[in-house]
This record gives C-alpha cells, structure tokens and sequence, in this order.
C-alpha cells in the first residue's frame, strides 16, 4: 500500500473544542493544484457559536453525515465564510444543505472559482469591519499587499483566539512523507518554524507595508491562540508566534 504524503490530524470529520463556543474540525487531505501539479493539504475549519445561538462556519470542509449530526446540535448554520480565494470549494455543498445560511465572499474568489470551473455563488461581501451580525463577538480585517490573494482575519475576543488560514502554514515533519517533508521545510512551512511559504512571501514584494498593517492589528489584539488551516496551530503563546512567523515582514 503506498503511503500517503501528507499525514491527517485524526480524528476527522468531527468537533474538537478550542474554548467556549469555538471548534476546529480537521478534515480530509484536499488535492491543491500549483506548480503543474497537485499538492496535498491537510484542511481544518473553525466554528463559533454567536449568542444568539447562530454558527459562524470558517472554511468549511467536506461535510459527512457524522459531522452535520455534530453540527446540528450545536446551534443554526447561519454563516459560510470563505477566508480568502483558495479555501471556498466546500461552500456550494454546505449552502445546499443549510440554503437559509449566508455564503460570504472574501475578495477575488468569485473571479477564482469561475477561472477554475467551481460551481459556487455568493451572497455577501466580506468587507474591512465585521458585519453587524457578529461585530459583538469577532473582530476581522483584510491583510492586504499580496499581487495573488487577499486574506480575511478573524479574532474571537472572548477566547483570545486568532483564526487565519494560508498566512501562516505549519506542517509537521511526522506527518510527511517522501519528498514533502523536504518542500515543505524549503519553503519555510516547516513545524517548528511554520510561517507563510517562501513563494507566497515573494508576492508581498515591494507591498509588505500593506501586510505589514494588518500583522500589527493582529498583534495589537494579543491573541493567545491561533488557528491555522494547513499543520499544527497554536494553542498557546499566540502573539509570539505571531511575532516569529511574521520576522519576515515585520523586520
């Protein structure tokens, strides 16, 4: 049998808490195609419970029957959100199930889905400040300066907690296999160093003052957590990984 590139967080497909209120679910490896090739990646989604009970799912994974079970008993899907133009494939079949739950769009992944033939539409735009639905609870800006994406943050307040989703890569050795553990330590996305990967850097070039705005908002909120999408995220110390990750532009 041969074996897989890139190991799972297990268990998948179900709810793992954070904190109050908040969940990751780790999911499937997910094919991603660059380079002329596909990548394997590990995903992760987050959920928060608002207070009037809605849930606010952030780059939504494939969802299994065990997990929607999970789901339902939380509270009310009310809000898919895609962080940036990669993590928003999952979002289509989500809103067939939930169709009263708003689809948000991040910045330039309408443009992406339609150039790679993903079936998906949207009902709302993410903008700079958090929409008043859960402006109470979950700060969030737009870390600008890359020529390729755009990236939506969000910050839990009650449970210090920072979600981002490809500024920050963090893969574990143990968990590649054959050539990856080798790129993925090239391009700076290697555990325990895990930051954004060399060829997404570069396209800060000559913009990183843009980024380098949203980073320090993200500092300013003294997050103790951070939650990644792709590699082991980061339950404590959150700021000074931030801080360590960030070197790069904030030096």
């Amino acid at each position: 049998m041969e074996t897989a590139a890139v190991g799972l967080y297990e268990p998948i497909n179900t709810l793992k808490p954070v904190g109050d209120n908040i969940w990751i679910v780790d999911g499937p490896i997910v094919q991603m195609q660059m380079y002329g090739t596909h990548i394997p990646f590990p995903t992760r989604m987050t959920v928060i419970r608002l207070a009037n009970g809605d849930l606010f799912v952030h780059s939504p994974i494939e969802l299994t029957d065990g997990l929607k079970a999970e789901i339902d008993g939380l509270g009310r899907v009310q809000h898919l959100v895609s962080p940036n133009k990669l993590h928003y494939a999952a979002i289509a079949p989500w809103g067939a199930v939930y169709p009263a739950a708003i689809k948000w769009a991040s910045p330039g992944v309408r443009q992406r889905a339609a150039a790679v033939g993903i079936p998906v539409s949207f009902d709302r735009d993410l903008g700079e400040q958090p929409d008043v639905a859960w402006a109470d609870e979950i700060d969030q800006l737009i870390v600008h300066g890359s020529r390729f994406f755009e990236e939506v943050v969000f910050f839990h307040r009650a449970t210090r907690t920072l979600i981002l989703t490809d500024l920050i890569e963090n893969f574990e050795r143990d968990k590649l296999n054959g050539p990856w553990a080798w790129i993925m330590a090239l391009s700076g996305a290697a555990d325990p160093d895990g930051k954004a990967p060399i060829d997404m850097r570069l396209t800060f070039w000559g913009r990183k003052q843009q980024a380098r705005v949203g980073v320090e908002q993200m500092l300013a909120w003294q997050p103790d957590k951070v939650i990644l999408a792709h590699g082991r995220w980061y339950d404590r110390d959150g700021t000074g990984e931030l801080k360590r990750a960030f070197r790069w532009l904030l030096r």
